[in-house]
Parts: structure tokens; sequence; C-alpha cells
């Protein structure tokens, strides 16, 4: 029976990263010969210790950004299919929403996703100088790190989770965690820096 909070949050599973490592060493192989990229565990998943949606988000950082054909014939076989969204405006399907001072040429935002039938699995694949695709491992480094910024994210997201009980979708949960994001942003920002 499907669960009454789509934004359920679960305990940290050990087995998570495990299973992100077996499904970058498949995809990496599958898209063998693309351009040059970089394969990362990202998302609440990769934080140890951190309650988390039990959907593992992994990350493509390539160059350049394959069409949609091209990932269709090399990750299908895996299991893995273009993501359509809950609703025509869920974010982050096909590009990311531009933040703070970078460029806004909408190329760097642009970026492909795809689910897994197989795993509970989301695949964001983002060009090479993706400023998203950076946040994302700042990020998640920065909250390995800093178990006073993990509490106060788990904390946000246990809330934001309450509040969306009984919604057809994350869509909304997703968005309000775009606050705590744009809180925090220059506090990781110049952590990775260092």
């Amino acid at each position: 029976m499907p669960s009454p909070n789509p934004a359920e949050l679960h305990p940290h599973d050990p087995a998570w990263p495990i299973t992100a490592a077996g499904e970058l060493a498949r995809i990496s192989a599958a898209l063998d010969g693309l351009g040059p990229a970089e394969f990362d565990h990202i998302g609440s998943t990769s934080v140890p210790g951190l309650r988390a949606k039990p959907f593992i988000d992994l990350q493509v950082r390539i160059d350049p950004l394959p069409d949609e054909a091209a990932l269709a014939a090399r990750l299908e076989p895996l299991g893995y299919r273009m993501a359509l969204g809950s609703r025509p405006d869920s974010p982050g399907v096909t590009r990311d929403i531009p933040r703070g001072g970078e460029p806004v040429a909408d190329e760097v935002w642009q970026k492909r996703l795809l689910t897994s039938a197989d795993v509970p699995a989301i695949l964001h694949i983002r060009r090479m100088d993706s400023p998203w695709g950076r946040y994302t491992v700042w990020f998640r480094d920065w909250l390995r790190a800093n178990p006073e910024a993990r509490a106060r994210y788990e904390a946000v997201k246990l809330q934001l989770s309450a509040e969306n009980a009984g919604k057809p979708d994350y869509d909304d949960y997703t968005r309000a965690k775009s606050a705590f994001f744009d809180e925090v942003q220059g506090a990781f920002t110049a952590w990775a820096a260092r």
C-alpha cells in the first residue's frame, strides 16, 4: 500500500551508498564514450545519519549534455526512463532553477532527469559546468562535515515532510527545501572554497 506521505523520510540506510556505487558503475559503463564525465552520489541518501526519502539521488556531470535519444539508447537497458515530473511545473526535471550570481545562460541550467524501474533511484544528468552540479557536491560534503548543519537540515525536512503528508506528490516539499538551501548557500560555498 502506498504511503500517505510521498515525502516520508526514513532513517539512513547503510546500504544506500553501496547501491549508489553499484548503480554509478553501471551508468558509467553505459555512458562510456559520450564525453568526459564525473559520477556522484548526491542528496540526503549520500549523507550518513541523515533521514531521507528512500530514493537514491545519482548525478552525472558530462560534457556535452547528451540528448534524450542518446541517453535512452544507453540507459533504458539498465531500467532508467526519462522522467516527466508529477506536474507540468515540477522543479528540476528539464532544467535547474538559476541561483545567486551564477550565469543565467539557459544552457548551464539544462538537465536530463531519469528514474529507475528496478532500483529506487533518481538520475540527474547535468553539464560539466552546471552550477547545480557543483552545488550538490559541495552541499553533500558540507553536511557530512558539519553535524550541526546536518541536524538543522533534518529538522527542516521532518517539518516539511509532516506538512506535505496526504499530498499526491512531493513537489511542494522539494520547493520548500529551497528556503534552507538559500539560507545556507553562502556557508557551504565558503566552506568549499577553503
